[in-house]
């Protein structure tokens, strides 16, 4: 576990003067093969941790209390990841963070559901601000977990949106990691592809293993000889990122449609190949136009400005937001309270809202595609990671728009 006490300038010198600072966990992958996705969160999440603290905290009956973030490494393992949770409980947390893995993701809310049935003076909330497996709002939907990420079957809705236009696409690979997100996406890509564009051949359908790959090049060589003209792909982390390399090493000069393509390296990967090629969904870009998104990113760049650095999510900054929100609404921060806030929580910023579903916990929002682009002019003033390539807006998609019904049937604790 690694601290972080003091986030904002000048906090620390009044924290003796308020009470004891709410204690905020995050549990994510800090090493092994995944390590630069769960820096990338931290950053995040110091970043909005520190601008609730610079306002001097959350106000409860009791007072002004800081937030304080401590970091605990699963190594992206499961057993990890219920080590780390038990050790933030003992030290006191109220609030679990994670979400680069969906199988951690499942085994953490189960987790939590039989400690806070167990002890109901210490029990915590999940939430979850990447973990884009649909079952965990959906079958898996538990009332202790609050998902702050559009799904996965969301996050492939405002892609084939797009994809469904390109009148001269006519053959897709479909390649995922080997987990319950990874083949969440190829189930879902399939079955919007039937519905969409039934003229448009599957031409592969794979699964690997995740985190383990060290060479694709026998998966781009699959892929240039099938003769796709497209990958779409789930893949994150250095997955993708070796898979685009991959790809652009064979020649493989077809499309990518991908879930985040739009950092983390695969832009500097696919260079100039990419260009046109490279389509990413999110909630946001920077690239996004309007004067609250760019002054919003101008301020994280000025936070954090090693190029390394540049991968800035506005969902987890809305779910620190929401989380704030529905403390200082609850007048207190037991997390019971705050949950029967958190379920309607309406956030805004950087020109963005977002709603909590209170049905399912799933988190309502604007999603963006965008195509990799040379950075210049109005459209793409912004670059990713130094690499002078940034993404170009194709398509905004209102939340109603990408908005999926729920199967949940939330089991509610007694109040």
């Amino acid at each position: 576990m690694r601290s972080i006490a003091c986030l904002a300038l000048g906090v620390c010198m009044t924290a003796h003067a308020q009470k004891a600072p709410i204690q905020l966990a995050l549990i994510e992958g800090m090493s092994g093969p995944f390590a630069n996705t769960g820096e990338a969160v931290l950053r995040n999440l110091v970043w909005a941790v520190e601008r609730v603290n610079a306002r001097g905290g959350v106000n409860t009956a009791e007072g002004k209390r800081l937030l304080v973030l401590n970091r605990y490494d699963s190594k992206g393992q499961n057993e990890e990841a219920i080590t780390a949770l038990r050790a933030a409980i003992d030290a006191g947390a109220q609030y679990v963070f994670q979400g680069n893995s969906s199988a951690n993701a499942a085994v953490l809310i189960d987790a939590i559901q039989k400690h806070n049935d167990r002890d109901l003076q210490k029990r915590v909330l999940f939430l979850n601000y990447s973990a884009v497996d649909p079952a965990l709002t959906q079958e898996k939907c538990n009332f202790w977990h609050f998902r702050f990420d559009a799904h996965a079957d969301m996050r492939m809705t405002a892609l084939m949106q797009v994809l469904k236009q390109d009148t001269k696409l006519k053959s897709v690979y479909l390649i995922g990691q080997d987990y319950s997100f990874g083949q969440a996406v190829l189930r879902e890509a399939k079955q919007q592809l039937t519905q969409l564009r039934p003229d448009v051949q599957i031409v592969g359908d794979e699964l690997h293993p995740m985190g383990r790959v060290k060479d694709f090049l026998p998966y781009a060589s699959k892929i240039k000889a099938s003769g796709a003209q497209a990958v779409i792909t789930g893949n994150w982390g250095n997955d993708l990122t070796l898979l685009v390399k991959a790809a652009k090493e064979v020649g493989f000069e077809g499309k990518f449609y991908t879930f985040y393509g739009n950092a983390l390296g695969a832009p500097a990967a696919m260079g100039e190949a990419g260009v046109g090629k490279v389509l990413a969904v999110a909630e946001w870009m920077p690239n996004v136009a309007g004067a609250e998104s760019v002054k919003f990113y101008q301020a994280f760049k000025q936070r954090f400005d090693k190029p390394s650095e540049d991968y800035v999510h506005l969902r987890m900054q809305l779910m620190v937001e929401a989380l704030a929100q529905s403390i200082e609404k609850a007048g207190s921060a037991e997390p019971l309270a705050v949950a029967l806030q958190l379920e309607n929580a309406e956030v805004s910023m950087a020109g963005r809202s977002g709603k909590m579903r209170a049905q399912d916990h799933q988190f309502q929002q604007p999603l963006v595609v965008g195509v990799m682009a040379k950075q210049g002019g109005t459209d793409v003033p912004f670059d990713v990671e130094g690499s002078g390539y940034g993404f170009k807006t194709v398509k905004q998609f209102k939340a109603a728009e990408v908005a999926m019904p729920s199967s949940c049937k939330m089991s509610r604790p007694a109040f």
